[in-house]
């Protein structure tokens, strides 16, 4: 993990809930962190890590990623045993 990827994910973890994060930051975390990326139609995507999911639709037309991508990013990141 890089010093970016640390970034993003305090900004994962942060309170209050960062409703204004780069999708893009957060993908590139899950991808340092050794997810799998599995492609759906449109704009989904799937994550996975050690045979747990994460299931997405891609922001569009923003690329920001809403509180609620968030919170399901850092509540995959705690099931997945990753912390700040």
């Amino acid at each position: 993990m890089n010093s970016k990827h640390k970034k993003t994910l305090m900004a994962i973890f942060s309170h209050p809930l960062n409703g204004n994060l780069e999708w893009s930051r957060i993908e590139s975390l899950l991808v340092g962190l050794g997810c799998q990326v599995i492609e759906g139609s449109g704009s989904s995507v799937t994550f996975e890590k050690d045979g747990e999911k994460v299931f997405f639709h891609r922001p569009h037309p923003g690329k920001e990623a809403l509180r609620y991508r968030v919170q399901q990013t850092r509540e995959f990141l705690n099931h997945i045993g990753v912390k700040p």
